[in-house]
């Protein structure tokens, strides 16, 4: 198995009908899976999937996003048996391909600590030893002085190609890439102030923000991240960048 680590996010609105309530994107979902498999014993890999139509709903209905808190438990907690759900059908369907996946519940292990996430590693990268395929999602987590928040996918992508040292970062969205204000792919970006005019919301609910918060999430990354759609997946895979990429670097 090649040294290579590669965090993969799957965003919710490739791999559910985000319009549609808590419901499966079956063919999308099977495509990324599809990919997965061709590579993922050849090299380690993370996943880590968003929450389409199950999380946000959800979080949207009970006033929590990754800045207003909660401290409801009962409506913390439909939030994460949605993505749990979510997380099972992502895992199921790698599994049947016999993809060695895992599941990675963040509520039980991170939290934020005067909004500074705390996301401890060890238990990925001990999956990843053993030859596991480890995904996470979106998720709540206990957020001091706030009760309970929303950890996006785009942070937990953030936190753990950090602290595993990614080799490379790819975000799958329902988007070829970073879009110019013509609706033109932007090959490279690499500072936000270049593309700041193009970065618009995303149109379905969502509680952790758009393309902006995706890319000024990237650029701090120590490594190049791509994002692509499920088109661009496999290249992606072949030759770690598809659809824009992010120059990283932090502030280089």
């Amino acid at each position: 198995m090649s040294e290579t680590l590669t965090v993969l996010k799957l965003g919710g609105s490739v791999i559910t009908q985000k319009d549609q309530r808590e419901t499966v994107d079956e063919a999308s979902l099977a495509r990324a899976c599809d990919a997965i498999e061709a590579v993922c014993k050849d090299e380690r890999l993370v996943v880590v999937h968003g929450g389409g139509s199950f999380g946000h709903h959800h979080a949207a209905e009970h006033g929590v996003s990754d800045t207003d808190g909660s401290t409801d438990a009962s409506g913390l907690t439909a939030i994460h048996r949605a993505m749990g759900e979510l997380n099972e059908t992502v895992v199921d369907a790698l599994q049947e391909r016999g993809v060695g996946a895992l599941p990675v519940r963040p509520l039980s292990v991170a939290h934020r600590e005067e909004g500074t996430l705390d996301l401890p590693a060890g238990s990925v990268a001990a999956m990843l030893e053993e030859g596991f395929v480890p995904v996470a999602h979106g998720d709540v987590v206990a957020d001091s002085g706030r009760g309970g928040t929303i950890l996006s996918g785009d942070d937990i992508v953030v936190s753990l190609s950090r602290s595993l040292l990614a080799d490379r970062v790819g975000l799958c969205s329902t988007v070829p890439g970073v879009l110019d204000t013509a609706g033109e792919v932007i090959d490279r970006i690499d500072a936000y102030e270049d593309v700041a005019p193009a970065l618009g919301e995303s149109e379905a609910t969502d509680v952790t923000g758009g393309m902006a918060h995706k890319v000024c999430q990237l650029l701090d990354l120590d490594v190049p991240a791509s994002i692509f759609d499920l088109d661009g997946l496999e290249r992606f895979f072949e030759d770690g960048t598809a659809g824009t990429v992010i120059a990283g670097g932090g502030s280089d």
